[in-house]
């Protein structure tokens, strides 16, 4: 373990002075603190659409488990100014974990701006309190994300993994980044297919936020036709992965933190596209094609990216998320891997030591996996 990533304990901090911190573990209090939930996100500049009290709290109804609830939250003059949305996990190696699951791109925590160091101390204290028999295991946490601060402050063991990878363009018009295509010939070719996209006439519209429901439904149903006999992501088949989308997108998009935009041609809806934004990211999530595109030459890829080009203004860059797709390669992305943040006190460094033995473990299987596949399953 790396030195400068490890340390001895010390006592767990008291709350920053004017800071007071509790800890939520009622369904119903979750619900009820959307107001100060939804002002604290607009006050931290790192968080992402992931973080919005919409998509977190519908998630916990789909996806949590009754008695797992972790909120940890920090309070000054009775206005939220830190969160931290966790849920408990048992079996051999407790730890509290974010919630969003494997549904949710980025993971972070929630940290006031305009109080500097004090929420970040606040919050520090207040998990250190909370993990005193769990690990704490921030997944999917995006480079500059507020738990580094966290991080950075904590004084016992702790160790920074390599999750998962993130491909992500400059904010720039689609001109632009037509432009910033490899070669004349690849610039032309893309040239080419937003030609014939004007040429069949596909016509976008916002979707409001009453209509958001109804969308979703169309959204997944075009999402399973386009791969229909493909390998799928099973859970976004699932009754409760569409019940959380029904829930959390429409107060999003009310919200001004997601665009549901369908593409209309020959008066049928032919295509929907999710796309989440916050002020550091535009991201495109999920989104369902008719196949029948495919037949009218309709480059579905250069549809949507150009589409995502029109949320951009103020937004810090165009994220394709994760994924290491090789069409996202195209166009140039850079690659940005998130963070695994593993936080312990010194009576729990034990399971610190197991959880890196796990990801060791798996990572050397991943990679036995892929010399697998390249050595043709070990025939000569």
């Amino acid at each position: 373990m790396n030195a400068a990533d490890t340390a001895l304990a010390a006592p767990a901090a008291r709350p920053a002075p004017g800071c007071t911190a509790e800890v939520v573990t009622d369904e119903a209090a979750f619900a009820a603190l959307g107001p100060a939930w939804a002002r604290l996100y607009r006050r931290c500049g790192a968080a992402t659409p992931f973080q919005t009290h919409a998509w977190l709290y519908s998630w916990w109804r789909s996806y949590g488990r009754r008695g797992r609830l972790r909120l940890v939250l920090v309070r000054s003059g009775g206005e939220l100014v830190a969160a931290a949305p966790l849920m408990r996990t048992g079996g051999p190696l407790p730890a509290l974990v974010p919630l969003g699951g494997a549904i949710s791109d980025y993971a972070d925590v929630l940290l006031d701006d305009t109080l500097g160091d004090r929420a970040v101390a606040a919050l520090t204290g207040a998990l250190a309190r909370e993990a005193r028999g769990a690990l704490l295991d921030l997944r999917e946490v995006r480079p500059g994300g507020a738990a580094e601060r966290v991080y950075e402050r904590w004084r016992g063991p702790r160790r920074r993994l390599d999750d998962s990878l993130c491909l992500e363009l400059p904010p720039l018009p689609m001109t632009d980044l037509v432009a910033r295509l490899p070669s004349a010939k690849a610039q032309q070719r893309v040239r080419a297919k937003l030609r014939k996209l004007a040429a069949l006439g596909i016509e976008r519209r916002a979707v409001a936020p009453a209509e958001v429901a109804r969308t979703v439904d169309r959204l997944l149903e075009l999402h399973r036709l386009q791969w229909q006999g493909r390998k799928v992501t099973p859970e976004h088949l699932r009754p409760r992965f569409r019940d959380h989308l029904a829930r959390a997108v429409g107060p999003m998009v009310a919200s001004g933190d997601a665009v549901v935009t369908e593409f209309v041609l020959d008066g049928a809806v032919v295509a929907v596209d999710l796309t989440l934004l916050s002020p550091c990211l535009t991201g495109g999530y999920l989104y369902g094609a008719h196949p029948g595109l495919r037949d009218r030459k309709a480059d579905v890829a250069v549809m949507l990216l150009d589409a995502a080009t029109e949320h951009l203004a103020g937004r810090g860059t165009l994220s394709l998320l994760r994924g290491d797709e090789p069409y996202k390669h195209h166009w140039r992305p850079d690659a940005v891997v998130n963070r695994r943040l593993l936080l312990a006190r010194r009576r729990t460094a034990p399971l610190l030591a197991a959880a890196l033995c796990r990801a060791q473990l798996r990572d050397r299987s991943r990679e036995l996996v892929r010399r697998w596949g390249r050595d043709g399953g070990g025939r000569s």
